[in-house]
Order: structure tokens, then C-alpha cells, then sequence
């Protein structure tokens, strides 16, 4: 049986990019980061007894959240110990180092997260004098971002495209323009407030504003995707699970009908606007009032406000079951399809599931991945994709743009 070997690289180094220095007359153009003096990187592989990786989307508060990593180190010469003078990382553990995990699979190697280390917790063992646990605790550049205060945004004027505002926003915090994958965006912005919040806050008030995606990838770059890309990405080809022996075999798929995601009256603002509203009867009937509310927003006129609102309401007025999770056991013998989908799906890339019921009945459902967590010890590798339906979907949000929605449909 062939599984991935997993890698775990700390790189002592400050500064975002997670690149080995470039010295002048050395290193790599395009690879490596100019510097005057090499970057301390270090191979924990070895030592490394349990990894637990949570990126992803929190439904309901719709919007994607800063990636964790746990990271267990056995510690047998207290090279952790940062009181150590003669261990080889003395005076180099400090928070926010970097640290990245991959895994390497027929060849090819694939990120799993790259972040910046908040903590090392130091535990011993009883009665075990020649052992130590440090758990490093990381989070991903949401956090970063998180952290860092602005107010005024330089360039940020009105008839920016929304693309355009992310990578203000990111030149302000000093992010690397090769850590970014920022989309154009198709939504014209109104002037930076010039308020004082977080960058973070900053862009995801960009990112709804566009109804696009603002998240950090595995390998530790912000991604923006405007409203085109996370429309139209369910309709990729998706990657097929079922377990009945045929196609990706899976466990543990957790499948629910609740009112979870139904909203059915929502009320959109603008800055200096006034509340664009879309109510759905029906649903309201059906379902009871379940509001959406988003305010200050930067488009620059109410009209897009109110196709956001209507776009809305009309893609999640109704509910049906869907399956909210799935696990991947890396170690299932003949398992290279599931391996090369559980290294390589990501965030919007469309799935669908088939859970096999008692009798001769199914329950199938094609969503995207908004979530991956995984779960990695020396003998187990796990992988649990967390899934739902698109943000918005994408014929009800163009035919509203374009006013050809049923007008049944909506009541406003």
C-alpha cells in the first residue's frame, strides 16, 4: 500500500513569504526572497507525531475563517525547549515563525497549509525523563490580517473595481504581490470609508460587496474571487464519491435537512444608500421569516444592492437535504483516486455524493468543498471535506443582474 509522506518545515525566518532567502549572487529569481543572509528552515518530519489541519467556511456565518494547524512534536534531546543555550533552535522559537505542511504522493507534492506559528506548549509525560511534547499552534495569514489596524487606504478611490481594492488593501499591510491570486472583480466601489478597522475587516467588506470569496489558500496566498468565478465553479466537472464499491469510496457522510441556510428576507445597504430589500412570500409562509442583513457596503450604486439582495433570497428561499461532510481514509488499500482528491480538492471545486440507504433507496447531492480538514499520524491519514451549496447561485444571480428572474419568484 502506497500513502503520502508527509512533510513538516518550520522556517525560523520573519516576514510573510515563506521562500528561502535569496542572497545576492545566489538562490533562484522568481523562487527565492532577496535577502542578505539565509533563512533558518528546519525538517521536523521525523519528529512529528500528530497533525490536525482545519481550514474552511463557516456556514452560517457565511464567510470563510483564519485556517488552524496543530502540529505534536516528540521532543527527545529538548531541541523545543527554548531555555536550552546549546539546542539548536536557541533564541529562534518565536511566535509568528512560519510553518508549512505538505504531503508528497507518486511524485508530486502538495500543500496542506502554510502558516504562522502563535505558540509552543511544552508537556512531559509521567515518569518519562527522556521524552517532551510541544504542540505548535499555528494559524493562516487571516489572522495576520486580522491584526493589522488601517484607516485610510492609499489610491482607494471611487470607480475601483473591487480586484483592484483587495490589492489597495494588501499594499498597505506590506503583503507580497506573490502571495496573492486576486481576481479583477466585476463590481465598481464607491471611495474607502477611511475608518479605522482591521484589513481583514476591510476586505471582507470588499468581498461582499462583489458576492465573491475572500479566503488563504494551502500555500499560505490571499485569494479573491469575484462573483463570476464563485457562481460558475459548481459547474465544473465534479469529482464522484459513492459508497457502494464503484467511483471514490468514502465513510462517516453526514447528511442533513434543516432551515439552516434559508433566508428568505434580506436587506442589503450601501453606504450613503438606502436598504435594497427582496422577500420571498412563499418561503416566509413555509419557513417563518429568516433575515439576511448586510450593511455599509461599498457598491457604488442601490441597483447592485438590490441584485445582491434578490440573488440572495431567491438562491436559498428553499432548503433540501444535503451532505454536509464526508472522510477519506488515506490508508484504504487501492486507494490512489481517493488519495490524488483528498491532496487536491479544494475550496469550490463541485462533488458529488452518493450515500447508499437501507432497501434500495440513495441519497445523492452534487455541492462544492468549503472545507478540509485533516487528521495525520504516523500510521493514519484522514481527510474530511466539508461541503455546501454555492454562495450564490449562479443562474438565479444573472438573471437578476439581466432582469429576466421569474417574477414570481421574488416579492419586494
Amino acid at each position: 500500500m502506497t500513502v503520502p509522506t508527509v512533510n513538516a518545515v518550520i522556517n525560523f525566518s520573519t516576514g510573510p513569504s515563506f521562500a528561502q532567502a535569496m542572497i545576492l549572487n545566489e538562490g533562484l529569481l522568481d523562487t527565492n526572497v532577496l535577502s542578505d543572509s539565509a533563512a533558518v528552515i528546519v525538517d521536523v518530519s521525523n519528529q512529528v507525531n500528530n497533525i490536525q489541519i482545519d481550514r474552511g467556511r463557516n456556514a452560517q456565518a457565511d464567510q470563510f475563517q483564519t485556517g488552524n494547524l496543530s502540529l505534536r512534536i516528540v521532543d527527545q534531546n529538548g531541541d523545543f525547549n527554548p531555555q536550552n543555550a546549546s539546542g539548536p533552535y536557541y533564541e529562534l522559537l518565536d511566535p509568528m515563525r512560519k510553518v508549512q505542511i505538505t504531503a508528497t504522493y507518486a511524485g508530486i507534492t502538495y500543500p496542506l497549509f502554510s502558516g504562522f506559528i502563535t505558540s509552543y506548549t511544552t508537556t512531559t509525560p509521567l515518569n518519562a525523563d527522556e521524552v517532551a511534547y510541544t504542540t505548535i499552534a499555528a494559524v493562516d495569514a487571516f489572522r495576520l490580517a486580522q491584526n493589522a489596524q488601517i484607516s485610510t487606504v492609499a489610491g482607494a478611490t471611487a470607480g475601483d473595481l473591487s480586484g483592484t481594492r483587495i490589492n489597495q488593501i494588501l499594499d498597505q499591510i506590506d503583503w507580497p504581490a506573490s502571495m496573492r491570486d486576486v481576481d479583477a472583480g466585476l463590481t465598481t466601489l464607491q471611495a474607502d470609508p477611511g475608518t479605522a478597522r482591521t484589513s481583514l475587516a476591510a476586505m471582507q467588506t470588499v468581498e461582499i460587496s462583489e458576492y465573491g470569496a475572500l479566503y488563504v489558500d494551502a500555500n499560505g496566498s490571499f485569494v479573491f474571487q469575484d462573483r463570476s468565478v464563485t457562481t460558475a465553479s459548481i459547474g465544473a466537472t465534479a469529482t464522484v464519491f459513492n459508497d457502494n464499491g464503484t467511483d471514490i469510496g468514502y465513510a462517516n457522510a453526514v447528511w442533513r435537512l434543516d432551515d439552516t441556510l434559508v433566508y428568505n428576507s434580506a436587506s442589503v445597504t450601501r453606504t450613503g444608500g438606502t436598504a435594497q430589500v427582496a422577500t420571498n412570500a412563499a418561503s416566509i409562509e413555509k419557513y417563518f421569516v429568516h433575515s439576511y442583513n448586510q450593511q455599509n457596503l461599498l457598491m457604488q450604486i442601490d441597483a447592485d444592492a438590490l441584485n445582491y439582495a434578490q440573488a440572495y433570497v431567491a438562491s436559498r428561499a428553499e432548503t433540501s437535504i444535503r451532505c454536509d461532510a464526508i472522510e477519506l481514509d488515506l490508508y484504504t488499500d487501492n486507494y490512489n483516486a481517493g488519495i490524488i482528491a483528498a491532496l487536491t480538492l479544494d475550496y469550490f471545486d463541485p462533488v458529488t455524493i452518493t450515500t447508499n440507504q437501507p432497501g434500495t433507496s440513495t441519497l445523492t447531492k452534487t455541492l462544492q468543498v468549503f472545507g478540509v480538514r485533516h487528521s495525520i499520524t504516523p500510521n493514519s491519514f484522514k481527510t474530511v471535506f466539508t461541503t455546501l451549496e454555492p454562495i450564490i447561485d449562479g443562474f438565479i444571480l444573472n438573471s437578476t443582474l439581466y432582469g429576466v428572474l421569474d417574477t414570481g419568484v421574488l416579492a419586494y
